[in-house]
Formats: structure tokens, C-alpha cells, sequence
């Protein structure tokens, strides 16, 4: 069943942190574009509206996380989830964005046509059954980059025979009890290094089993600086100062530890050790065997992981597992761990586009042989764009500088008379890269999903929010990558009229 469809300049799909941001930018800098946004849930938040974990918070500082228009303001610089979800909300509530949300729409395909300059999206209504259809001028993708409707869960021997709960954390119950409980978490990214302090609370007792080391570092809950500045500056200012700060030092510890791994690994572990009791076995639980920013640094505020385990409120356990049982978990070192409830903690599924069938002119793109124009585009796909953020930083830091490049290139295009933009690959022997430049597990799983990077700009992702900035807000728009046209009516007059007038070539 079809329902009414409608037209609109720019089409936003997803309403959380990155869609909101794209609303507000697309007001301010381009106020004449009509947009609506396609949300498949039937509230904004995206990410932060779907985790309910216990402990659920930023892994980055939000002075960093929070959007360049909006100051963060609360006392806590990692802040928990319910917070982050109303900061998103009251962006969208403040600036009328909510009113231009379609909301239980879920955007199944989206198909370009050249004749018409513009792309025809289909979205499945979860409230009425019927299938929406909405044309627009430009298409900007919001809509994360991991499946929403399952996380990633390895076959566990004998995991059927297990007599307790086991629970994946994008899909926590709302009434699980977990108090005076046995809990197993399995994994040791951000997701397990959140969930382990915060269980511990209640728990009997929680044990944090992983297979390898992460890297984990502490920094304070409240970022005493931005506290300062709060008290003798404008708010404002303030916060853009603190974020600098940040991103500056965020910046400096990556390249750091890209420049001098062995200094800063020696330099994480002597924090990490000083932060343990005497006795802990720091090298087997915290050392891994990979530098700094070969994966992702977990963060933990005020040190809250360390402290439980000094404490003797949670324990780690690096091992692998050979099968589940009624009663747990037996490992392959012949250890075993009783368990009444395991949660896997064990990643995402990546999911680029949201999953939505692209065509261009009826033929689909090869997204894996695709390459990615400034972190934000495909080759050959005209009037698209997409936000992804950093992997080496806050997410938002990334999100922010795109938004404003596409209004650039949307009033860009008004200003010209032009209808299309594409990115085009001079070079078909550019070398590849992969998308992202890690070696976790969750990233390797989707690589052969993923477009690729190229080993020059603007094909490159360069990860550097310092050298972005003067890039995407003020680079040129006519590089020569980018091609634009008046659409395909356009042409076919202006070749009419050069026959018309006997020029030749």
C-alpha cells in the first residue's frame, strides 16, 4: 500500500545525533531549503535512545561530542546516556527540527534518476503498513554506521545449554535483575569497560572476560578547566575554548602514539599499573599486544573500571572460551566461571548507508570498489552525502565539519544554476585503503562491505580535525574532483543550441 508522497529539497534520513546536526546547519546556512528527515523509531536519538545498558555514557569528552553551536553545560565532561539523549532532543525541540521528522519511517531504497535531477526514496511506515514515497533534491544519509536491529553475537559452543540469561547489550531488558547476581561480561571495548563498574554496584559479582587487552585510560568526570573558564567567561566562549583545548590534546595523544608507540604504550601502562593494586596481573589483563590506536583507546571516567576491581567488585578474566554449560563458562585453560547471566559485550555489525538499496540511474553502485570523496561522498554518485565522524576522536567534531560542507555545496549549486554534483576518479589506479583504519575485530568483519579510501586527497580520509577545519569550511568546492552540471534537460538545450548556431567542437 502507497501513501502520499511529497517533495522536498533536501531529504535527512535519521533523526539522531548527526541528523539533528544536519537540520540545524541546513537552517542556518541554507534557510530557503525545505527538508524533512525519515526516522524508523518514533522518537529522535538515534543511538543514544536505542543503548539502555546500565553505566551508558560518552567514550569521548562532550565539549568534543557535543555540537559547535550548542554548548555543553552540564558538570560532567563524560556524561552518562540519559543526558546525551536530552541534549539531542532539546537541539531538535529548540530549533523546530522535530516538526520536520517523519517518524517510523524506515528509507528502504533510494534511487537517482539523471533525467530528473533527483532522487526518489521509498520508506516502509512500521505505524501504518503503507510505503511512503519522497522525492528530493539531495540525499543526506544520517543514519549511522552499525545495524540498529542486531548486535554481533560469535557462535558460543554450547551456549544453548546455558541455564541463565544471556543478553546482548543494544538489547538490554528494561526489568532484567541483576542484583546479587553472578555476571559474566564478555568483551573488552568501550561497551564492557562501561557495563562492568556499573553492574558492580548491584551484582554478587561480575567478572569481565576477554579474549585480548584493551588499552584503558582514566581521565576526570569533569573537565576542571571548563569549569573555570564557565565562571569568568561568556558561555560561549567558554565552551570554544574548552573544546580546542580538547581536541588539541585528543589530536597530540593520537599523533603520539602514532609517532612514538613504544614511549606512549610504556607511558599508558605505568598510569594503568598505578591505577591497580599490588599483585594485579597488569601485563596479562591490560597489556595488549598491539600499539595505541592500532584500535580504539577506551576511556573510563574518574578511573571508575580500576577502582571496582581494587575493590574486589568486579575481576578480569583473559581467556578464551571452549564451551557454555548450565551452570557457565568453562575456558580453555580449564578454569571455569559460574555465571546467572552472561551479557555479550562482543561489538556492532557495521551497516553502511542504513542499509537503504542505492541505485543510480536503475544500476547499483559497487559500494566495496567505491571510493569515499572527503570522508562524505562516493565517486559517481551524484547529489549524496553521508555522515560519518571520526574514529580517532569525537564522532560530532566530524559530523559538524560535513554538515557545513553540504550546505556549502548545496548554495554552491544555487548560486550557479548547477543541479548535480558528483564526485569523479580521475585516477583508476589510485591505490586502496581500507575505510577505516583499524584492526578490530568488528571493523575487519565488514570490510569487504565498506567503500574504500584512496592514498591521496581529497580520496583520503586524513582523520585531523585541525587540518579538516580550513579544508571543508573554506577549501575550494571546484576542485576538479567535483563535477557539476545544470541537469540533463540543461544540456541536451545548450547541445541543441550549439548545433543550432554551427559551432563545432
Amino acid at each position: 500500500m502507497s501513501s502520499t508522497s511529497e517533495h522536498v529539497d533536501v531529504l535527512i534520513v535519521g533523526a539522531g545525533i548527526s541528523g539533528v546536526g544536519a537540520a540545524y546547519h541546513l537552517q542556518k546556512r541554507s534557510p530557503g531549503k525545505s527538508y524533512a528527515i525519515l526516522e524508523s523509531k518514533p522518537v529522535i536519538g538515534g543511538t543514544w535512545d536505542l543503548f539502555r545498558y546500565p553505566g551508558i555514557r560518552s567514550d569521548s569528552d562532550m565539549h568534543t561530542l557535543g555540537y559547535n553551536f550548542k554548548p555543553w553545560t552540564a558538570a560532567k565532561a563524560i556524561a552518562d546516556g540519559d543526558s546525551i539523549l536530552d541534549y539531542v532532543r532539546e537541539t531538535a525541540a529548540e530549533n523546530g527540527i522535530d516538526r520536520h521528522v517523519r517518524f517510523n519511517h524506515r528509507a528502504t531504497s533510494a534511487s537517482w534518476s539523471s533525467a530528473d535531477s533527483r532522487w526518489t526514496v521509498e520508506a516502509a511506515r512500521s505505524d501504518t503498513g503503507e510505503t511512503a514515497t519522497i522525492t528530493c533534491d539531495f540525499l543526506f544519509m544520517c543514519s549511522g554506521y552499525f545495524r540498529h536491529d542486531e548486535g554481533f553475537t560469535p557462535e558460543f559452543p554450547g551456549i544453548e545449554s546455558f541455564g541463565g540469561e544471556v543478553i546482548h547489550p543494544q538489547h538490554w531488558p528494561e526489568d532484567l535483575d541483576y542484583e546479587g547476581k553472578r555476571v559474566v561480561v564478555v568483551g573488552s571495548g568501550a561497551t564492557a569497560i562501561t557495563l562492568v563498574p556499573a553492574l558492580a554496584e548491584k551484582a554478587a559479582k561480575v567478572t569481565m572476560l576477554q579474549r585480548s587487552p584493551t588499552y584503558v585510560i582514566s581521565m576526570p568526570g569533569e573537565d576542571a578547566i571548563a569549569v573555570a573558564l564557565r565562571k569568568v567567561l561568556p558561555e560561549k566562549a567558554a565552551y570554544v575554548i574548552t573544546r580546542w583545548k580538547n581536541v588539541l590534546l585528543q589530536s597530540a595523544f593520537y599523533r603520539l602514539c602514532k609517532r612514538f608507540p613504544g614511549r606512549m604504550k610504556a607511558l599508558v601502562m605505568r598510569e594503568t599499573r598505578k591505577a591497580l593494586p599490588p599483585g594485579f596481573d597488569v601485563e596479562k589483563h591490560f597489556n595488549p599486544k598491539y600499539n595505541p590506536w592500532d584500535q580504539r583507546v577506551c576511556l573510563v571516567p574518574d578511573g571508575d573500571l580500576f577502582e571496582a576491581i581494587a575493590g574486589g567488585r568486579a575481576e578480569v578474566a583473559t581467556d578464551t572460551i571452549r564451551s557454555f554449560d548450565e551452570n557457565g563458562i568453562e575456558l580453555d585453560s580449564g578454569e571455569r566461571i559460574d555465571a546467572d547471566i552472561v551479557v555479550t559485550a562482543t561489538g556492532l555489525n557495521l551497516l553502511f548507508l542504513g542499509d537503504v538499496e542505492i541505485t543510480v540511474d536503475g544500476v547499483s553502485p559497487d559500494i566495496p570498489n567505491s571510493f569515499t570523496y572527503k570522508g562524505m561522498m562516493l565517486n559517481d554518485v551524484p547529489n549524496l552525502a553521508f555522515a560519518v565522524g571520526y574514529t580517532n576522536a569525537s564522532w560530532t567534531l566530524k559530523i559538524d565539519l560535513v554538515c557545513e560542507y553540504v550546505c556549502r555545496l548545496i548554495n554552491h549549486m544555487d548560486a550557479h544554476g548547477y543541479r548535480e554534483c558528483v564526485p569523479r576518479l580521475a585516477d583508476p589506479t589510485m591505490t586502496e585503503e581500507q575505510l577505516i583504519d583499524f584492526n578490530s575485530g568488528y571493523v575487519l568483519r565488514s570490510l569487504h562491505a565498506l567503500p574504500k579510501q584512496g592514498a591521496e586527497v581529497p580520496w583520503k580520509m586524513r582523520q585531523n580535525y585541525v587540518r579538516d577545519v580550513p579544508e571543508i569550511r573554506r577549501g575550494e568546492l571546484a576542485d576538479g574532483t567535483m563535477q557539476f552540471s545544470r541537469g540533463a534537460d540543461a544540456d541536451t538545450a545548450a547541445e541543441a543550441e550549439v548545433a543550432s548556431s554551427g559551432i563545432s567542437g
